[in-house]
Formats: structure tokens, C-alpha cells, sequence
């Protein structure tokens, strides 16, 4: 039997990415956090947590944190429908995404669930590519992925497509492509991507130009406001999403660098296949809103891309 106050030690560590500020988050000290941990992995008989800056969960701390989170919310739901829903408490839940969807149709999708069911959100930002590791690694309940395949013990469930395209100012365009874009003129024309992970401009410039990633040059930018800015300020061109562009192409801040080529991303919700009621009406806000605000699957089956 695994001790309860041992796993909350645990996940605060991991959590809070520091001993010391676990241990102010559980009102206790920093050698009580300490014992009770080495406690734990005694009965466990495996190391937990890598003593770094800031400390790691090993695979088996990530299975343990995993469990106690489930744990968590089965308790809190449970707590709720024995006091008839009076309870003043909060519910917490971890959710792994993506920038562009949390800047356009996630936090509309959320927003009467959180004030309903009394519900605070830790959200993990990662590309669509990789918020899969955050939900294996037991990070978070949920996340939204560009992969359709369920992992062992969770469910998988459509959302729809977001198509990118790449975009630049009228005055970028002039200057890198005043004889038509090329593989040649992309050469010297500078890309942004959002991070190390992006792989969007890879994918794009590979599949309609034959470059490789090394191909071109590239500003990094780790921010969706500062990216569009790269973007309309002509300082460079980039993937941008239609549910983010439309406004900008009207306006005539930004255009199409070659019509009729794009990415289209799809996104899927991952969720523990727990008996929930509300993993249920998450499910249900976010393939509602996701219904209202993506393209549909049928729209892109050629480009979908994976």
C-alpha cells in the first residue's frame, strides 16, 4: 500500500520543480519532503527522482505522479458529490497543448467549464508534435496532439485540421521574391520558426521545394505575438494557421509567398480513460468548440500532414 502523503510529496517536487518550494507548498519543511520521499522510494525499491536543477522524475516517478493525479481527481470528484457540490474548493488538472491552439479556440472552448466546475488549469505549452511525451510521462490528464494514435490506457478523439500557410509582408515579398519564389530565392530569405521543436517551415519548404532544414536562414522566435510581428513587420516569412490569418490577409498586412500550398495539421484530444463526469464534459467543450472552429478532417484529406 502506497502512502498517500508520500505521492503528495512526490508530485509537489516534480510539480514545483524544487524541494524547498515543495515543501512551502505543503506546509512542511524541506527535510520532511526529503523523508518522506526516500520513504517512498524505499517501499518502491527504485530511485524516483534525479537529484538535479531542477529534479527529474525517472520512469518510475513519472508512473507514480501519473497515479497520484488520477488519484487526485477521482478524490475531488468524489468529495464533491458527497457534499452536493458546496465544497469551496478548486479542482486542478494539468492539459497539454500547442500555442497557436491556445490562441485561438482553446481558452473560448474551457471558459464556462472552468467557472462551473470550479476548475484551475496548469497548461504546458509544447508543439503539436511532442505534447504527447507530457501525457505519457503522466505531466498531464489530457493534450491535444497532431498524433491519432491512442496510448495504452487513454482515449483518442478527433478534433479537426488546422491548415498553415506561409506568409509575409508585400515588402518581404519584393525583396526576397521579385523574380518568383524558388528553391534558389528561399535560400537567402529568412524564415521564422516558434522554436527548436517547430518543424512546420521544415516540412513546408522540403515537401514543395526540395530544401532541407539547413537550407535557409532562420530567426527563432518563442512567442505567437512577437512571431506574427517577424511576420507583418518584414523581417521574416512563417507558418501561420488560417484560424490566425484571415484578419491579417484582408487587411492586406501579410500574403500567400505560393497559393495553394500548405500544411494541414490535424489535432486530437488524448485523454486517461478514466470514468470521469469530468474528463466527459471536457471531451465534450473542447470537440464542441473544435467542431465550430477547425476545418473539418474531409476538408484536407490530400494535405493532411503528419
Amino acid at each position: 500500500m502506497i502512502d498517500y502523503k508520500q505521492l503528495q510529496a512526490l508530485a509537489a517536487v516534480l510539480e514545483e520543480a524544487s524541494f524547498e518550494k515543495a515543501a512551502a507548498k505543503l506546509h512542511i519543511s524541506q527535510s520532511a519532503i526529503s523523508q518522506r520521499l526516500k520513504q517512498l522510494e524505499e517501499h518502491i525499491g527504485q530511485a524516483l527522482v534525479i537529484r538535479t536543477t531542477p529534479p527529474q522524475a525517472t520512469e518510475s516517478g513519472q508512473l507514480l505522479l501519473k497515479h497520484y493525479r488520477q488519484i487526485k481527481l477521482l478524490q475531488s470528484e468524489l468529495n464533491q458529490a458527497l457534499s452536493n457540490k458546496q465544497s469551496s474548493g478548486f479542482t486542478q488538472i494539468s492539459i497539454g497543448l500547442n500555442a497557436d491552439s491556445l490562441n485561438t479556440w482553446f481558452l473560448d472552448a474551457v471558459k464556462d467549464l472552468l467557472i462551473e466546475e470550479k476548475i484551475l488549469v496548469d497548461l504546458k505549452l509544447d508543439d503539436q508534435d511532442q505534447t504527447h511525451h507530457l501525457l505519457r510521462s503522466g505531466q498531464v490528464i489530457g493534450c491535444i496532439s497532431a498524433s491519432p494514435q491512442a496510448m495504452q490506457g487513454c482515449n483518442c478523439i478527433p478534433l479537426g485540421v488546422m491548415p498553415y500557410r506561409c506568409l509575409a509582408s508585400p515588402a518581404y515579398y519584393q525583396k526576397h521574391f521579385k523574380d518568383g519564389v524558388t528553391a534558389q530565392s528561399l535560400r537567402s530569405a529568412p524564415i521564422a520558426e516558434f522554436s527548436n521543436k517547430d518543424e512546420l517551415q521544415n516540412r513546408y519548404l522540403e515537401k514543395y521545394f526540395n530544401l532541407g532544414p539547413n537550407d535557409y536562414p532562420k530567426h527563432r522566435i518563442p512567442a505567437t505575438d512577437s512571431f506574427f510581428q517577424m511576420v507583418i513587420r518584414g523581417l521574416a516569412c512563417g507558418m501561420i494557421p488560417d484560424q490566425q490569418s484571415k484578419e491579417l490577409l484582408k487587411k492586406g498586412e501579410v500574403i500567400d509567398i505560393s497559393p495553394g500550398h500548405y500544411l494541414a495539421v490535424p489535432l486530437y484530444w488524448h485523454v486517461w480513460s478514466l470514468k470521469s463526469d469530468l474528463y466527459r464534459k471536457l471531451t465534450n467543450a473542447l470537440t464542441l468548440c473544435a467542431t465550430n472552429t477547425l476545418d473539418p478532417f474531409d476538408k484536407h484529406t490530400a494535405q493532411i500532414d503528419h
